[in-house]
């Protein structure tokens, strides 16, 4: 967080998550084999993400959800993050050293890359209009400290 966190919004907090999101999946996706690189690489990304969603979903998600201009722009996000879940159950069930696992791994990167991409500039400032300022700088404490508690609880409870 930064030094000035009570300025800070939801939409800075998220992104901040963003920019680990997508190191890690870029450097997942230049690893081979049943590497050890390749399953720390592959556990950061699945941490970051866990935290990430359970947060985001309770902190920007839920809250948009409750006003009538909020339900449909978050439907397709959560549909997204829906996605990214099932291609990390997929990444989790197969061998790391199977030829299969970096397709569904460029895969994911790819569905990660176009999700942030979507949400920092459409999503955000659609929302942005939405939030009152008090509410997205409230969001973005609740945010943090639940992103902070998820990013190292057992994650089988995602996939």
């Amino acid at each position: 967080m930064p030094k000035n966190e009570k300025a800070w919004t939801i939409f800075e907090a998220l992104r901040e998550s963003h920019e680990k999101q997508r190191a890690f999946s870029e450097k997942l996706i230049k690893t081979s084999g049943d590497s050890e690189e390749r399953r720390e690489l592959f556990e950061l990304l699945k941490n970051e993400l866990f935290a990430h969603a359970v947060a985001e979903d309770r902190f920007l998600y839920i809250p948009l959800m409750m006003t009538d201009a909020g339900l449909n722009i978050t439907r397709h996000a959560l549909s997204e993050h829906h996605e990214m879940d099932e291609l990390l159950e997929q990444l989790t069930q197969t061998e790391f050293s199977n030829s299969g696992w970096l397709a569904i791994a460029k895969k994911l990167s790819h569905v990660v890359h176009h999700h942030l991409e979507e949400e920092e500039h459409h999503f955000f400032q659609q929302a942005g209009k939405i939030l009152p300022e008090k509410q997205k700088k409230e969001l973005a404490q609740k945010y943090h400290a639940e992103y902070i508690k998820y990013l190292n609880k057992e994650k089988d409870s995602l996939v």
